[in-house]
């Protein structure tokens, strides 16, 4: 992945509902979910999901235990690429009345999704099994936009922060204190020492969830609270912008930019080229395998803090489409509580490395054991006091089109003021929050 994964951009809804349903297959509708597919009686229903790798194979493992814990329900997964790629299929295929009855819908698009209708209001049902679903066992960082507009619509699934990895190998044979660096400052400062030495301190993408972490860092939002107007254009935006800026023109960060971004940053990191990498606490399990395999040692930590630490949550919900009927929905419902166990938390935590979502699975005797040993596990926990939510505009994601560009531009650009790039993001922003 290993980025936000990756909500944002998705095709407006309009364009979409104007599709037929996207070459996924025999899928079978949410109006026939039933028992389609099963000559046993058994109430069969359809997950579409999001990234591969270790992320999938959790996945893959978790719905294998469910199909066999019971017989009743059949569970059929199908993998429809990234998140854009999955947001865009559903759309489609909710369009041509063949939605799958449950998704992976990555957290900042909960907005659009549930006012659009395609979404089925979860608050009665979590409420009627609160003794078994816990609500308040749900860590409170990550419930920000499980809530639209003070309805339920998502339960935290594989959920994530950005952190920040360390090849600490490299830092050693530098001369730098591998506890370190702990602020913009000290950022600039080893990236000095490590230039100095040939090596290429950070690549990383323009990715405007690793922005929004600067940005609450600075001290702003990115939006108003009401989500009607942009805020990026302030001070506190704009200085992460102008640090990036600064830091590209000095060489410390290497932007890399196109589809490919995120694995590029990925690549320099794994073969050592770059001494640090901002990723998603998905891909712990992954980079301690690439760190092991390339003899080296690795950290996680905290993203270097501006005027204080700062933190978005990503990831996704487990979310019910609307449209099911009341069997089907039940059926949906079941499967949800019992991929977001405390028993399963724990287990797709370890792994792949995404967020343990119940504070039962955080201070459980298997997870605090676990991580005395493997410390770079716990890092976005810890992080998750400083977490703000995601914006949950039904323009947001395609506001942050206009932010990439003009962040991408102010940064390459020679002659491009960052306060300039981003009032110039903020008018068509507003004009696309106002619609």
């Amino acid at each position: 992945m290993m980025w936000r994964k990756k909500g944002i951009p998705m095709l407006a809804l309009g364009t979409v509902f104007m599709l037929s349903a996207c070459g996924t297959g025999a899928v079978t509708g949410a109006g026939s979910v039933g028992n389609s597919g099963s000559g046993s009686g058994k109430v069969v229903i359809k997950y579409w999901t999001a990234n591969g790798g270790k992320i999938e194979e959790a996945k893959q493992n978790l719905v294998k235990k469910f199909n066999e814990s019971q017989s009743r329900i059949e569970v059929q997964q199908a993998n429809q690429g990234n998140y854009d790629d999955l947001h865009a299929k559903v759309q489609a295929a909710f369009a041509a009345g063949n939605a799958p009855a449950v998704f992976d819908l990555e957290i900042a698009s909960t907005g659009i999704f549930s006012r659009s209708g395609m979404l089925t209001d979860l608050t009665s049902l979590a409420k009627r099994d609160d003794a078994e679903l816990d609500l308040k066992d749900l860590n409170p960082g990550l419930m920000g936009n499980a809530y639209v507009d003070g309805k339920l619509y998502g339960i935290p699934f594989m959920r994530s922060t950005p952190i920040f990895y360390k090849n600490v190998s490299m830092l050693k044979e530098a001369g730098l204190d591998p506890a370190g660096p702990k602020t913009w400052t000290e950022l600039e400062q080893y990236g000095q020492v490590l230039k100095s030495k040939g090596k290429t301190p950070l690549t990383m993408g323009v990715d405007v969830w690793i922005y929004e972490a600067l940005v609450a860092q600075s001290g702003g939002k990115v939006l108003s609270d009401d989500g009607k107007k942009a805020t990026f254009q302030s001070p506190e935006g704009v200085a992460p912008v102008q640090f990036w800026k600064k830091l590209s023109d000095e060489g410390i960060i290497k932007f890399v930019v196109g589809k490919t971004a995120g694995a590029d940053a990925d690549k320099d990191w794994s073969n050592q080229m770059s001494a640090f990498k901002i990723g998603s606490t998905a891909g712990v399990s992954a980079s301690m395998e690439v760190a092991k395999g390339n003899n080296f040692e690795m950290q996680t930590d905290f993203l270097p803090a501006n005027k204080s630490y700062g933190v978005p949550t990503g990831g996704c919900h487990l979310v019910i489409t609307s449209k099911l009927n009341e069997q089907e929905k039940e059926a949906t419902w079941e499967f949800i509580k019992f991929m977001t166990s405390k028993e399963n938390t724990i287990y797709q935590h370890k792994y792949v490395g995404y967020l343990p979502n119940r504070l039962s699975a955080l201070q459980s005797e298997e997870l605090q054991s676990y991580y005395k040993q493997f410390p770079q596990y716990k890092v976005a926990s810890d992080q998750l006091k400083y977490a703000v939510p995601r914006p949950n505009a039904n323009a947001y994601p395609e506001v942050t089109k206009t932010m990439v560009d003009a962040m991408t531009s102010a940064i390459f650009e020679k002659n491009v003021k960052p306060q300039d790039a981003m009032n110039e993001a903020a008018e068509k922003a507003n004009k696309l929050l106002a619609k």
